[in-house]
């Protein structure tokens, strides 16, 4: 039985060592590509250009139209009640 134990607090230290011993060549080896290979942020993007839209004036009278109907429907109000005047995109 004393064999045994031996052999496997053996086969244990030899295990842990073998780990560690990679883990260190591992951090040298990413500290020296780090060093040869430093890291560069990538440039800005350029800033986007808005899109201005201009629907023909059916589809923007539908759109209005829709609109108007889901607010009327969801306020619970006649669609007479009230009227949109602006639409803006953002």
């Amino acid at each position: 039985m004393e064999a045994s134990f031996l052999a496997a607090v053996n086969v244990s230290i030899l295990a842990v060592t073998v780990i560690f011993t990679v883990l260190v060549i591992l951090i040298f080896t990413i500290q020296a590509l780090v060093k040869l290979i430093p890291y560069k942020a990538p440039p800005p993007a350029p800033p986007r250009q808005q899109k201005t839209a201009t629907p023909a004036s059916g589809d923007d009278d539908d759109h209005v139209a829709a609109i108007t109907a889901t607010l009327a429907v969801h306020m619970g109000k006649s669609p007479n009640e009230f009227r949109i005047v602006n639409i803006s995109q953002r």
